[in-house]
């Protein structure tokens, strides 16, 4: 990554506390099973890289989790979601995104799609 500060940019703040008071259920869902690093990594959520706010942020791994609502199956959402995914990639991040359907109906799995890239060496 480059060294100019992409991380968290102050001018976003108050959109990504927002986002954090305002997580939808599939978010919430997966929040529970992340948080306190109970994959063995740390991970943040709501969390600013560039213009963008992910859902979910591993820094020790470089991965990017996202869960894709209604909006993202739109031709704009996709659109949005690709120039998102190609900056991310761009700067040395991994990106995996997840449907609120997956969380709903299959929790464990998305769980263990995790584990396996946070194990990664």
């Amino acid at each position: 990554m480059n060294s100019e500060k992409i991380f968290n940019l102050p001018k976003y703040t108050q959109r990504r506390q927002d986002l954090r008071k305002n997580s939808t259920i599939p978010e919430k869902r997966v929040w529970e099973k992340l948080r306190k690093e109970q994959l063995g990594f740390k991970f943040r959520r709501q969390h600013g890289i560039g213009h963008y706010i992910v859902d979910f942020y591993c820094p020790e791994r470089k991965l990017v989790i996202e869960i894709d609502g209604e909006s993202h199956f739109s031709d704009e959402g996709k659109e949005y979601d690709y120039q998102r995914d190609n900056y991310l990639q761009g700067v040395g991040l991994k990106v995996l995104r997840f449907t609120n359907a997956q969380i709903t109906e299959n929790l464990d799995g998305v769980l263990a799609v995790i584990q396996g890239i946070v194990n990664e060496k």
